[in-house]
């Protein structure tokens, strides 16, 4: 494979990022909910090439019985990247930066959950990192957010992610690959977007205290904004249908059942005829 060139800039002279975005512009964002069968609560995420998907397990028993909490319930988070989500072949075994992240996510979902309401149980949270193209973390929280929500495990508020970070001396959302790699540091942020608190909030790299400022700013109005988009992916998946549209389908079965039975009846008469 060949090696990976820097790019000559992260910021054009017209002001554009290396994949043509503003400063402020969010990647393209793709939320799904219920989009595993066999977990109670599922969802996944595209967001430019990163994809990730969420599955939630319980409230369960615990095992190991070790681990239990008498008066709330254990959230037990496995962030995993698939060997293949990286141009260069991950090794299977988790990573320490595996198992950091995994206690990042669980850290930034218990301020939303009422753990409370299920003593000496757990709640499993698997994430499964398909493809990564920056920004995996962030992701990963919108995603089990929504699929915690799927499960039916109380929450005061889903909670949105997003990284601002810092490019060519110029403050951006939502970094990419490039960017991540290449620019001059991060802060990744989690809020329950009716507070605007904080549930997570990191930094890599060097940012002076206005800067800081600015890309927490930034940070909360891009989470605003993810809110609405997992808010909307939640009413597509639980829609009521109208009685109009239920109408709709009693007559389109009825029309079926009419089409079988003249099948039938046309079927019958065939027989009769080579009789």
């Amino acid at each position: 494979m060949s090696p990976e060139t820097k790019p000559d800039f992260l910021i054009s002279p017209e002001g554009l990022r290396v994949d043509g975005r503003r400063p402020d512009e969010l990647r393209p964002v793709e939320l799904k909910v219920g989009v595993l069968k066999q977990a109670d609560g599922s969802a996944s995420i595209r967001q430019g090439k990163t994809y990730i998907i969420a599955a939630v397990y319980g409230p369960r028993e615990l095992h190991p019985r070790h681990l239990t909490l008498n008066d709330r319930a254990y959230l037990r988070v496995e962030y995993r990247m698939a060997t293949f989500s990286v141009p260069d072949r991950k090794r299977p075994a988790p990573s320490r930066r595996e198992k950091e992240i995994s206690m990042v996510i669980a850290n930034a979902l218990k301020p939303a959950l009422f753990l409370e309401e299920f003593p000496k149980a757990v709640v499993d949270v698997f994430i499964q990192v398909i493809q990564a193209d920056g920004g995996t973390r962030c992701a990963a929280i919108n995603a089990a957010s929504l699929a915690l929500a799927d499960a039916g495990i109380p929450m005061r508020s889903l909670i949105p992610a997003v990284a601002v970070g810092k490019a060519d001396g110029q403050l951006i959302v939502d970094l990419g690959d490039e960017e991540d790699k290449y620019g001059q540091g991060d802060v990744p942020m989690a809020i329950i977007p009716t507070t605007e608190e904080l549930t997570l909030l990191q930094q890599d790299g060097s940012f002076n205290r206005e800067e800081l400022q600015e890309a927490m700013q930034m940070g909360i109005n891009a989470c605003k904004y993810l809110h609405e988009l997992q808010k909307e992916s939640l009413r597509r998946a639980y829609v009521k249908k109208s009685p109009e549209d239920m109408d709709d389908e009693d007559d389109d079965e009825d029309d079926d059942d009419f089409d079988d039975d003249m099948e039938t009846d046309l079927g019958e008469a065939e027989l009769m005829e080579d009789e």
